[in-house]
């Protein structure tokens, strides 16, 4: 009985068992294929129609790129426009009439002093032209003499030697004064009255603006020293120290940019010098360059900053829009196949006007995106986030 009754128990069992593994055997035919898929790139970035025409592609290739040379500088005077004018001889001053600032003409009075050297000058001539003109007058009386027979050839001669020596040391009185200052018109006005004038005017001898005065009133002062000078700001030197390893990069005539950061400007010169020695103490040689300063906006010891640009080099270049930066890093967008492309990474150096110098990441004749990456990207960021 139990073995009969055993049979369709077992049979049933075997049934169920069959159906829950089908079941189970369904289920994993149904989600196999999700697990199977391949994953997708985020760097990968297909354009649609409307980035079409947008995105422009170009070739890596070599272009001829100069790097610049960024070195500090300062503005300065044109010291074939600067003059220091002191006194022509010792006195006091007694009057000053020039002041920081102040535009002044060739001829113009700076100061005037009172000088008892200039006087004792002015009387050694008088001396000097008086005994000449009387020893003139005894040469003249002894050529009469002469001729009549009183006197002899001996005595004539002495006479004229006599000449000759008081015109000599009229000369140099005269020469003298001149060296004090007087001018011709002053000596020949001393020579007509013999009026003595011991005042002494320092004038302007250049044209321009007093930049510096260096003279009191009431202070003595010696020929030796400086009282003013007078600088014409009309031209301006920039003079700036590029460093010895660079100095290639240099040469006579060369335009260069000169950035004024107090004037916010940006001006275009040209390199009027460069030295021929090295600074041995900070291993620069000087390099100047020459300004328009019809404005009087450039000052002297103003700070600069001086672009040079050296020799062009054939190098790998990229423009600067196919650049996309994230994270710190560089990147740009590869062609890969139709309308699809890859976010690369590449060392680039830096901006050579709109271009960007390859170091690394790409070969020649890669085809890149050179005009609208950055919509290219920011529908790959889309795709990302979907």
């Amino acid at each position: 009985m139990k073995l009969i009754h055993s049979r369709p128990l077992l049979c049933a069992g075997l049934l169920g068992a069959s159906l829950l593994l089908s079941a189970c055997s369904g289920k994993s035919d149904e989600t196999a294929p999700a697990t199977a898929a391949a994953p997708v790139d985020p760097n990968l970035v297909q354009a649609g129609d409307n980035l079409g025409n947008i995105v422009k592609l170009g070739s890596i290739q070599k272009l001829e790129l100069s790097d610049t040379l960024r070195v500090a500088g300062q503005v300065d005077f044109d010291e074939q426009r600067v003059t220091r004018i002191g006194a022509t001889v010792t006195g006091r001053v007694t009057e000053l009439t020039a002041v920081l600032g102040q535009q002044v003409k060739v001829g113009d009075t700076l100061a005037v002093l009172n000088s008892t050297e200039l006087g004792a000058a002015q009387l050694a001539y008088m001396k000097a032209r008086a005994q000449a003109q009387l020893n003139q007058r005894n040469v003249e009386r002894a050529q009469q003499l002469f001729a009549a027979d009183v006197i002899g050839s001996a005595e004539l001669q002495r006479r004229e030697s006599e000449l000759a020596i008081s015109l000599a040391e009229q000369r140099a009185a005269t020469d003298q004064l001149r060296v004090l200052g007087i001018s011709s018109k002053a000596l020949e006005k001393l020579s007509a009255t013999g009026a003595i004038n011991s005042v002494s005017p320092v004038v302007a001898t250049m044209a321009g603006t007093v930049v510096e005065r260096l003279v009191a009133q009431g202070q003595v002062v010696q020929p030796s020293e400086v009282m003013f000078t007078v600088a014409d700001l009309s031209r301006v030197w920039v003079e700036a120290e590029v460093p010895e390893q660079q100095a290639a990069a240099v040469r006579p005539g060369q335009n260069i940019q000169v950035e004024i950061p107090a004037l916010g400007q940006q001006l275009t010169a040209k390199l009027i010098f460069i030295s021929d020695t090295v600074n041995p103490a900070t291993r620069t040689i000087m390099v100047r360059s020459e300004l328009d300063n019809s404005d009087r906006s450039l000052k002297p010891a103003m700070l600069a900053t001086v672009m040079i640009e050296g020799r062009p080099t054939a190098r790998l270049a990229v423009p600067a829009t196919a650049v996309v930066r994230e994270n710190n890093k560089d990147y740009i967008f590869v062609q890969v196949g139709q309308q699809q492309f890859k976010l690369t990474e590449v060392a680039l150096g830096p901006a050579i006007g709109d271009m960007r110098p390859v170091l690394g990441g790409v070969a020649e004749g890669t085809k890149v995106v050179i005009d609208g990456a950055f919509h290219l990207n920011n529908e790959r960021k889309r795709k990302e986030l979907e």
